[in-house]
């Protein structure tokens, strides 16, 4: 597209800015897996040839996923309205991460991605639009969407699709927090289902690290938001909320505040944003875990962390132990197109989470309980992991 001497000028701004300098022009493009050197290539992937490959699949839909790129695919889908830690900035402000999701979705696990950002925050738009779309791609990874729409568009589109849709925000960040925790516990010698943990958020991120917690084995945990702690003694909560409390707070009795629920706590794992005072971080228990994953500014910063806490992990790659997603989803989406899953299932999300503890394994130290994005192990530990944990619950196709 022609620049305009408006945009002309404003690219010169960031002339001398490497970030600007690495995303001019965008970070990906389209190639081509055959050659056409000439007559014959070009009669063979294009007319006349193709047709013959159109008539096969029109007799069997099923070998779409043979002779065409669908079931190595996946659309990487926002609306914008939670980009990161910026917010609702719109989907033409959301396509640099989508299109950095997609990069990362290659570069770790082998696996194309088309960032798709979509110009509607209505719910049934994005689902209908979503799921018209949904013939092209083998995968659907919805992305920086709001909550608590965000809850109900993957619900919807888990029900009416036969492929797998994966809301990374809420289940890559639960991945790598329960790989993380299990680390973190290992080294300070706790037992998962007798650790009290408190999670600081109950938004996508949160409700997602719950529910793994909870299905890992965690018995006292408590969710807190700007109210306090998730139970059903409250008035406000959204059915999802409402939900979490019964299967949290209602069966420990916990009410009341973040700082009387951190009080003895084992672990705390923000993911909210906000400060957490250190006067309220020093009466957890002794060699406590503290994962303040808010970006780029954690809940709990990490000086003030390490002087009340054995094991301190952020969201940020600037310091050890980043609770980083992608160690999860291009792994994750790997396996399950190696099977052709239909669904990603809550089993796969565990075997994921377990898979990337078991590469830390006995090596496992204050600044080491997660493994590097770029140690080689990871992509296929998660997807071997997730494509057997796929064939045992029954929705793999192959």
């Amino acid at each position: 597209m022609p620049q305009t001497p408006e945009s002309s000028d404003a690219v010169a701004q960031h002339a001398d800015d490497p970030v600007f300098d690495l995303h001019l022009g965008g970070k990906m493009e389209i190639a081509s897996t055959v050659a056409l050197a000439g007559p014959d290539d070009l009669s063979m992937a294009y007319t006349p040839g193709v047709a013959r490959v159109c008539e096969a699949i029109a007799a069997d839909p099923a070998l779409v996923d043979d002779y065409t790129w669908v079931a190595n695919t996946v659309a990487v889908v926002t609306d914008g309205t939670a980009v990161l830690g910026l917010g609702d900035i719109g989907p033409s402000a959301a396509m640099p991460v989508m299109e950095g999701k997609a990069v990362l979705f290659k570069q770790f696990g082998g696996v194309d991605a088309v960032p798709i950002c979509l110009n509607t925050k209505d719910t049934d738009e994005i689902v209908e639009t979503v799921a018209r779309l949904a013939p092209s791609f083998g995968g659907i990874n919805l992305e920086d969407i709001s909550a608590p729409r965000c809850f109900e568009i993957e619900q919807r589109l888990k029900d009416l699709l036969d492929i797998p849709v994966f809301h990374d925000d809420q289940h890559g960040t639960a991945v790598v927090a329960l790989a993380a925790l299990e680390g973190a516990l290992r080294l300070t010698r706790r037992d998962i289902a007798k650790a009290r943990v408190v999670i600081s958020g109950a938004g996508a991120a949160g409700v997602a690290v719950a529910r793994i917690l909870l299905a890992a084995g965690v018995s006292d945990l408590a969710v807190i938001d700007r109210r306090g702690v998730l139970n059903s003694s409250r008035g406000d909560l959204t059915p999802v909320k409402e939900s979490l409390a019964r299967d949290t707070a209602d069966r420990t009795g916990r009410t009341g505040s973040l700082a009387d629920a951190l009080t003895g706590a084992d672990v705390f794992i923000g993911v909210s944003g906000g400060n957490v005072p250190e006067e309220v971080v020093a009466t957890m228990a002794d060699e406590a875990v503290i994962f303040g994953l808010a970006n780029p500014t954690p809940e709990v910063h990490p000086e003030v962390a390490h002087r009340h806490a054995r094991v301190v992990a952020t969201g940020r790659s600037d310091y050890p132990n980043q609770i980083n997603n992608v160690l999860a989803f291009p792994g994750i989406f790997r396996g399950a197109f190696d099977v052709r899953a239909t669904a990603i299932t809550e089993n796969m999300k565990l075997a994921a989470a377990n898979a990337l503890a078991g590469l830390v394994g006995d090596d496992v130290r204050e600044d080491y309980i997660v493994p590097s994005p770029f140690d080689e192990r990871v992509g296929p530990a998660v997807s071997a992991a997730v494509a057997e944990a796929a064939r045992q619950d029954g929705v793999a196709r192959r």
